[in-house]
């Protein structure tokens, strides 16, 4: 059985984005990982591993990125976001002309998927709790991007009380995991997904100088 590397294979038809700025003390995304790196077809990147400087390969990541059919981002959700380097990956790869916006469709079709965990528990994310919000509030970000980018934000994978969960709590989110990605594209809620809303970005919206890469 053939298994991916966090180099990339011409086969994979997943690209799986791991970010963690501390892997030593996860208790649930470094056993994501590890999950994905068994499943044939899954090209996976520890972020933090790969570009400890925090300089991007962007041209690698978009030519990894071009050969999937699926981007998995798999991180812990950290001041109701995504840790910084993850961040910095969507400001570096998802290039205007590339990804979005005029002769940007290299992503159109393709899938985004979420898999997240939360320190706090679900019930934290309501009006009446410290969080004030529902856990949807803080997931429109995620979604806007894949849509601007032509992409289907697919229904998130999210284990909430990380931290504080059974081990046989951990020990199901992760085969759920593995599964959902041996199975990919056959989830049968993709068929009622329909197709992503287009968002034109009028020409006037983007300067020539952001176009080309240069800060406005």
């Amino acid at each position: 059985m053939t298994k991916t590397t966090d180099t990339g294979t011409d086969e994979a038809r997943i690209y799986l984005l791991a970010a963690h700025p501390h892997w030593r003390e996860s208790r649930v995304n470094r056993r994501l990982l590890e999950a994905a790196r068994e499943i044939d077809g899954v090209d996976v990147n520890d972020l933090y591993g790969s570009y400890p400087d925090y300089v991007i390969d962007a041209e690698l990541e978009r030519d990894r990125l071009a050969r999937a059919d699926l981007l998995v981002m798999l991180h812990p959700i950290q001041w109701y976001s995504m840790p910084p380097l993850q961040k910095l990956w969507l400001d570096d790869v998802l290039r205007y002309g590339w990804a979005y916006g005029k002769g940007g469709t290299a992503l159109r079709g393709k899938d985004l998927w979420l898999a997240a965990t939360t320190g706090g528990p679900a019930e934290s994310y309501h009006p009446q709790n410290y969080n004030r919000y529902f856990f949807d509030a803080f997931l429109p970000p995620y979604e806007q991007t894949a849509t601007l980018c032509g992409m289907r934000f697919l229904p998130p994978l999210i284990l909430h009380g990380a931290r504080g969960a059974s081990a046989a709590e951990v020990n199901a989110h992760v085969d759920v995991f593995a599964q959902r990605l041996a199975s990919y594209p056959a989830w049968p809620e993709l068929s009622d997904l329909g197709d992503c809303p287009a968002c034109e970005v009028p020409a006037q919206d983007r300067p020539v100088d952001v176009q080309n890469g240069e800060v406005a």
